[in-house]
Order: C-alpha cells, then sequence, then structure tokens
C-alpha cells in the first residue's frame, strides 16, 4: 500500500438502483398471468375496450392482476397487489364490439396505489419487481424439465412459445404453474416468490406426491 492510499478516504458504497416505476391500466381477471407466458383475451366492455386502444397505440403495456374480491365485469374489482405486464401480441375482431387478445407476460409488478376512474377503470401506481436472474434447474429437480417438454409438445407453440428455456429454473417454473391443474390462489402464490428454485422445489414436491415426477 502506498503512502497516498493510507490516507484518501475510502470509496463510499454504490446504493442499489431505485426501483423502476409506471403508471399503468388495470384488468383485473380469474387469470394468472406470468412473466413469459401467453394468456387470451375476450375484451367487450367499454373501459377495456378503450384501454386496449390505448395501450396498442401507445405500444404500452397493461397490468394483469388475479381478482381478490369482486368479478370480471362491472364494478372495479379488487386485485392481488403483485401481478404481470400484459404486452399485446395479436388481436382480432371477427364480431363487432368484441376484442380477441393475445398478450404475452412482461415484468412482475407490486400495486403500490390505485384509482377508479369514472368508468371503473383501474389505474395504478406500480413498482417493478427485478428481473428473474439466470439460474439453471438444479439436479434435484431435472425430473420437471421431461414432463414439461410432453406438456409443451402436446399443447403446441401457441400456449407455449419459442423459445423454449428447458434449463432455466424461472422460466421451467412459471410454464409448469400456468398449466397445472390448481387453484388460481395456489399460482398466485407461486408467481409472487422471488427465488426460482424454491418455486421449482414446491412444484416437485407437488407433483412427485402425486407420482408424476420423481
Amino acid at each position: 500500500m502506498s503512502w497516498f492510499d493510507r490516507f484518501r478516504a475510502p470509496a463510499k458504497p454504490v446504493p442499489p438502483p431505485a426501483p423502476e416505476r409506471l403508471e399503468i391500466p388495470l384488468f383485473p381477471l380469474k387469470s394468472v398471468l406470468f412473466p413469459g407466458g401467453m394468456l387470451a383475451l375476450k375484451v367487450f366492455e367499454k373501459r377495456y375496450l378503450d384501454m386496449t386502444a390505448d395501450c396498442m397505440r401507445r405500444e404500452a403495456p397493461f397490468g394483469v392482476c388475479l381478482i381478490a374480491s369482486g368479478q370480471e365485469v362491472g364494478e372495479p374489482a379488487v386485485p392481488h397487489r403483485v401481478g404481470t405486464l400484459a404486452h399485446v401480441v395479436s388481436w382480432d375482431m371477427e364480431e363487432l364490439g368484441i376484442l380477441q387478445l393475445g398478450v404475452r407476460g412482461g415484468r412482475r409488478f407490486r400495486l403500490l396505489a390505485t384509482r377508479s376512474e369514472a368508468d371503473g377503470l383501474l389505474r395504478a401506481e406500480v413498482e417493478l419487481l427485478p428481473e428473474d436472474a439466470a439460474v439453471a434447474v438444479p439436479a434435484a429437480q431435472r425430473g420437471l424439465v421431461p414432463l414439461l417438454e410432453k406438456v409443451a409438445s402436446d399443447i403446441g407453440p401457441d400456449r407455449m412459445p419459442l423459445p423454449h428455456a428447458w434449463n432455466d429454473a424461472a422460466w421451467v417454473g412459471y410454464r409448469l404453474t400456468e398449466v397445472m391443474p390448481v387453484q388460481l390462489l395456489a399460482k398466485q402464490k407461486l408467481l409472487e416468490l422471488d427465488d426460482a428454485v424454491s418455486r421449482l422445489e414446491i412444484l416437485f414436491k407437488y407433483l412427485a406426491q402425486r407420482g408424476l415426477v420423481k
């Protein structure tokens, strides 16, 4: 260590970047959208037709949240606090006033505040959750991959689009969770998990108890 190094001030730690915040419209549903997943929507209420048209014009996402209480139509529903950005990838209107949408899941987010507009559309300030780190599927849960490969072959690329990331723990966990025949609240809890490996451990235990993996 040089004489200068002995007396210079220690470097200040670099604070982590502040979470990114957005203001987005919400579409509360009795469905859970996962990052990278596909969801087909039938849109017919004026508030959501207007919302979709605006998002498509601006090439901006809206938020999909599982309904905690309430219904998809009528009065604004109360959403769960964690949801997923929805990006429109396809649309069609074969019947006037009914829009068929295909959306793909983007980043997860947490609701910070919501407000209801005059037409009942919910808008929210959200905090984007960190993107999933690239973590390989652990050896202990590798048995999930052949099962998912079979599911992907059965349902086709429209429902599980390419590319398929068979060794990515987050991708495998999301894809398995979205096709599992379990209660929506269970899917919501798995969406909320920040640890991809923990999600795989839960899925593996559930499927192993039913003799589907080993």
